[in-house]
């Protein structure tokens, strides 16, 4: 039988629904924005190799999100135009709810959702399952720079939002220098960017281009020297 919850209930469930995924982890959600205790439970199924399926319907993603979910192994991230629903669920449980997976939903907002157990009601966790995979499927799966995959027929029609394409161009991490994708919104190596993620300090001085890999004084949201950013405008359009 379907529980009730309230704005507190949907944030503990939400918890323990992650905490408690052995197998598979679907988070549905249009906006992304997730707060540190979910982001830690979030690194502790990636290690644990969980199954883990993020589908958002906002291209509005923060660079400090892009750079994290880019350090997860097993976590594959999909959008979905038009998308409205916020469901998750593991392999046992579900929380159909109206709270967005976005931080300020969680400490601002007044929720309500309904949370559902595979064991008590096992037509209406299918149900919600078979819901949340058809909403996969119709998803377009996207590297971690935000760009759509490229599927073998073509090349993929570009959102308003999505990054500019870099056809596979190399950039620098901005403070190691070592050499990654070219992708003005995750300028850190995920070494480098957990390191960062200690004190998510957006003001912090780096030391190099991300564009060139010469001496700057690079910050995440400005990753690239003048005459870099001058040349590739076209690649930090989504920053402003």
């Amino acid at each position: 039988m379907a529980k009730f919850l309230d704005t507190t209930g949907v944030s503990y469930h939400l918890q323990q629904l992650i905490n408690q995924s052995n197998d598979t982890l679907i988070l549905i959600s249009p906006y992304l924005k997730i707060n540190e205790r979910l982001r830690q439970s979030l690194d502790d199924k990636d290690r644990m190799k969980i199954d883990v399926r993020v589908v958002y319907g906002k291209n509005e993603l923060q660079p400090d999100q892009i750079i994290w979910l880019k350090s997860l192994k097993s976590v594959r991230t999909s959008f979905c135009e038009n998308l409205h629903a916020k469901c998750y669920l593991n392999e046992s449980e579900a929380v159909v709810t109206s709270m967005n997976l976005y931080e300020f939903s969680q400490v601002n907002n007044q929720e309500m959702g309904i949370y559902v157990t595979k064991a008590d009601d096992s037509q209406l966790y299918d149900d919600i399952y078979n819901e949340a995979r058809r909403l996969i499927r119709i998803s377009d799966e996207v590297r971690l720079s935000v760009e759509k995959i490229v599927e073998s027929k073509g090349k993929p029609t570009e959102k308003k939002g999505d990054k500019k394409a870099t056809n596979g161009k190399k950039g620098f991490c901005i403070r190691c220098k070592k050499e990654i994708a070219l992708d003005p919104s995750a300028p850190y190596c995920a070494e480098c960017y957990k390191s960062w993620k200690k004190y998510e300090n957006l003001s912090h001085q780096e030391k190099s281009c991300h564009v060139c890999g010469k001496d700057n004084a690079s910050t995440i949201n400005k990753p690239a020297c003048w005459d870099c950013y001058k040349q590739h405008k076209e690649l930090f359009a989504i920053k402003s």
